[in-house]
């Protein structure tokens, strides 16, 4: 088991694949221009498995695929087949655009559970906030992978004054599908222009839902970063992201490696290891693996203020969203 200083055994394993994305939605890419990494500089299929492999013998039993837009890999349907041969749960988050395309590879790789970005369900909106004016195919994809029997969490990042009066349109869409609506609370990440005034708190979301819907708490599964609640008679559910109001780290089992080979121990951490020049100079990534978890702070990368309201994102060292990996 890989261990931290407070003894957290780390078992999830989030595998970004690329910084590139169809979508340039402003929380996670700070600008329409932005450079991506040159290919050589990304894990290849190949170093991609052999790195999963490793961790997978030192105890991780779930990998998730992101990006960026991990769908957007030419390379995608071989990186899947070779992660699908390992002794793991295995799967992905992505914004639903290709998903049509690659349902049959999700399939054969045995993925049955998918997480959907997908802040609004105002097509005008939708097109405001991810630059791209696709609302209809991505949700036809939701539908077609409920058609199709995969788990569908969708994952709304809510920021004050832009899509938090569409809280329980959201509830409803698990009303007669289901569909499992998570909402975010707004994270700060460099170039996101994040201000804590725009976060949208686990009470002020709970408040919202209640005043139109009467709603259960579920029970939680040890590491969940999600606090789940059902609405009676609905096929779907809930739950809440409480990253900034209500941090979860106390028993953090998760660990991220970015698409070019970095290997974060948190999604806040200032300090990257660099575990793909070191595997392509032929040496053993594994003592940098123990070493980068035995270091992790035990809340929020050590970086935030004990209330997010007193957080200055301006003396936060980190990438951007797409940089890190969903």
């Amino acid at each position: 088991m890989l261990r931290d200083s407070y003894n957290r055994a780390h078992t999830y394993l989030r595998i970004s694949l690329t910084d590139q994305c169809n979508f340039r939605c402003v929380y996670c890419m700070p600008n329409e221009h932005m450079k991506f990494m040159p290919a050589g500089h990304l894990m290849n299929a190949k170093e991609i498995l052999e790195i999963a492999s490793l961790f997978v013998k030192q105890g991780i039993t779930k990998i998730r695929l992101t990006g960026g837009e991990p769908l957007v890999r030419k390379d995608f349907k071989e990186i899947i087949e070779g992660l699908s041969t390992l002794p793991v749960e295995l799967t992905l988050t992505s914004n639903g655009v290709l998903i049509e395309e690659h349902l049959e590879t999700l399939k054969k790789a045995n993925i049955r559970s998918i997480n959907i970005s997908l802040d609004t369900l105002q097509a005008d909106k939708f097109a405001r906030i991810t630059q791209r004016n696709l609302f209809e195919k991505v949700y036809k994809n939701i539908v077609l992978l409920v058609e199709n029997d995969f788990h569908v969490k969708v994952n709304s990042v809510l920021i004050k004054g832009q899509n938090e009066n569409e809280i329980n349109d959201f509830i409803l869409l698990g009303k007669d599908l289901p569909i499992h609506i998570r909402f975010i609370e707004f994270m700060p990440f460099t170039g996101n222009h994040w201000d804590q005034s725009q976060v949208i708190t686990h009470h002020q979301i709970l408040e919202q839902i209640g005043s139109v819907y009467s709603y259960q708490k579920l029970e939680d599964a040890k590491h969940d970063t999600a606090k789940k609640y059902k609405i009676t008679d609905f096929k779907g559910s809930f739950a809440i992201i409480t990253t900034m109001s209500e941090p979860f780290c106390g028993d953090c089992n998760r660990l991220r490696l970015t698409a070019d080979g970095k290997l974060k121990n948190c999604l806040f951490s200032a300090e990257e290891s660099d575990l793909l020049s070191t595997l392509r100079e032929g040496k053993d990534i594994l003592p940098i693996i123990t070493q980068t978890v035995l270091g992790k702070k035990f809340s929020q990368g050590g970086q935030f203020a004990p209330s997010f309201e007193e957080t200055d994102p301006e003396k936060l060292v980190n990438r951007s969203m797409i940089n890190i990996g969903g």
